[in-house]
């Protein structure tokens, strides 16, 4: 069963749980508590409703989490990287790891195990094209609320990929690639086939969307330490 396994488990468990929840009783963190070995803890989430909504319980929840799981994790000290610019990135001398400020949000990125990495998160690509998509959904949101549409929920899924490009208007070289970015929208509301049209147009005008085709200058230079 769930809770032989939960014994077996081998592993610190923390449980948080709100005794406000109306969604799963106390009864069922407290038979989860009993079953669990030692080291176990318990955290009372008070007044927090089960999807944590209200911002602060969550930012309370999510505190406790980093402070309970820093006992187990064999991490560095490291000092805080200041954001100087819009965004920070560090990375040390070992492995891919590496840590990403952007105002006061913290980020990781990595690569996968199979090129080297640890997959403590997502490749840069793979951030990249998650930018898309965020903006994406964000633009349609706007664009629908702005004309009173019925736009409930957006899902937006994303591949990124680099093709031979050959064939392509774009190739410089014979054997050079163009990047590819596969993106398909779920929209969620009572929409008409001219509204749905209108919104596939209008997520290809996100600004990110045209950053990726407009022409880019990156110019970097060398800071003073």
């Amino acid at each position: 069963s769930q809770l032989d396994n939960l014994q077996e488990l081998g592993r610190a468990l923390l449980i948080l749980h709100s005794p406000q929840d109306l969604t799963v009783p106390v009864d069922n963190a407290r038979t989860l508590y009993d079953a669990a070995r030692h080291p176990k803890s318990f955290i009372s989430l008070d007044g927090a409703d089960h999807l944590l909504s209200d911002k602060a319980d969550s930012q309370y929840a999510g505190e406790m989490i980093a402070a309970w799981a820093n006992r187990y994790l064999d991490l560095p000290a490291k000092a805080e990287l200041d954001v100087e610019r819009q965004v920070a990135v560090r990375l040390g001398s070992q492995g891919y790891t590496t840590e990403i400020m952007v105002r006061r949000h913290g980020l990781t990125a990595d690569e996968p195990e199979s090129v080297g990495g640890n997959d403590y998160g997502p490749s840069p690509y793979e951030l990249v094209t998650a930018g898309l998509g965020a903006c994406t959904a964000m633009t349609l949101h706007m664009y629908a609320r702005r004309k009173n549409w019925d736009l409930r929920e957006v899902t937006v899924q994303l591949d990124h990929e680099k093709n031979h490009a050959s064939d392509s208007e774009h190739a410089e070289k014979p054997d050079s690639k163009i990047d590819h970015f596969n993106r398909i929208l779920y929209l969620r509301g009572e929409l008409d086939e001219t509204q749905r049209l209108r919104l596939l147009e209008i997520a290809n005008k996100c600004p990110v969307h045209r950053t990726l085709h407009n022409p880019v200058e990156i110019h970097t230079n060398l800071g003073e330490e």
